[in-house]
């Protein structure tokens, strides 16, 4: 399936076409800065994909020879999105080849470094899959899975987190993890403080959580390092509300439940119903920390409450009297 350049508009590889003027009194520093940084980074990378492919020998594969890459990066495809590819290659064939390696541990057979929605679709189509082969390590594998992903894909922070934590056990070194996702050392480390500190089980269940970034799956990691927080979470990916509903949906019902779990509850009032003898009054009485309050019902309710409140004063020292004899 042909991909259409999607940096077109904000950068050219070949510098053929006439550069932007930046808006007047619009500052390209800090987040504009790096964010413009970002997309001329990740346009590169586009083109460096299309150039470790372009006239290399494409070689149709049969889709049982081959086995996904040995690192997952994904949590689940887009339903939607994945029909659109598979109609789109039923209509008109795969126009844009995978990437494969020999597999290293099983002759004959191969290993995808990218591609692996289209390797997908041929199978479902009953189809062999356009393939480039190439000999590569495995350090070649992650960077060009991970920077194929970085430029084509819309992977989510969590989805990206949970892929440098993979790389990372399986001992890749901290500036390779950083060339396949295309990031610098801060951002790692804050992909890693996420991933470190929200179970690789918990993660897949929310799954990949698209509209979720980085700052609240940020704030989800540090509430869910207190245990007692952690194991709420882990009962209520359990539970069928959570299960029924979409990925997105998924995190918001957490949060929300880790919120409600932290408001402490209400002290529980004193309470307590008082009745005349001919039922012509009825007294209900609340008492929480320094209030009380007296509710008074009934036919007589207005005229018994006009007397108290006209003798509170009398009330009150006979009070003061009584807690004086008390304690004596």
């Amino acid at each position: 399936m042909a991909r259409r350049d999607v940096f077109a508009n904000i950068t050219s590889a070949h510098g053929d076409s006439p550069e932007r003027k930046a808006t007047p009194g619009y500052a390209t520093r800090g987040a504009s800065r790096s964010m413009i940084s970002s997309l001329n980074e990740l346009a590169e990378k586009a083109a460096r994909a299309d150039q470790n492919l372009s006239g290399e020998l494409v070689v149709e594969l049969d889709t049982a020879d081959i086995e996904s890459s040995f690192v997952a990066d994904r949590m689940g495809d887009d339903d939607v999105a994945y029909a659109e590819l598979v109609e789109a290659i039923r209509e008109r064939g795969q126009d844009t080849p995978i990437l494969v390696r020999p597999h290293p541990d099983a002759e004959g057979r191969y290993q995808i470094v990218f591609g692996h929605r289209r390797a997908r679709a041929a199978k479902d189509l009953g189809r062999k899959v356009r393939a480039v082969v190439k000999i590569i390590s495995d350090v070649e594998h992650v960077v060009a899975q991970g920077q194929e992903n970085s430029a084509r894909e819309n992977l989510s922070f969590i989805e990206r987190s949970m892929f440098a934590q993979r790389l990372l056990d399986l001992g890749h070194d901290k500036p390779t993890i950083q060339s396949a996702l295309a990031v610098d050392a801060p951002m790692l480390t804050r992909m890693l403080s996420v991933s470190s500190r929200v179970p690789q089980t918990v993660a897949e269940k929310v799954g990949p959580a698209k509209s979720i970034g980085r700052d609240r799956w940020i704030d989800f990691a540090q509430k869910i390092e207190r245990p007692s927080t952690l194991a709420l979470v882990e009962r209520l990916i359990g539970e069928e509300e959570f299960a029924s509903a979409q990925s997105d949906a998924r995190f918001e019902f957490l949060v929300a439940e880790i919120k409600r779990a932290a408001v402490p509850p209400k002290r529980p009032r004193n309470t307590a119903e008082w009745q005349a003898a001919d039922a012509s009054v009825r007294a209900e009485f609340k008492g929480n920390g320094k209030s009380y309050s007296i509710a008074l019902k009934s036919g007589d309710a207005v005229k018994f409450g006009r007397f108290i409140t006209e003798n509170l004063e009398r009330l009150h020292q006979e009070f003061l009297s009584s807690t004086t004899t008390e304690g004596r």
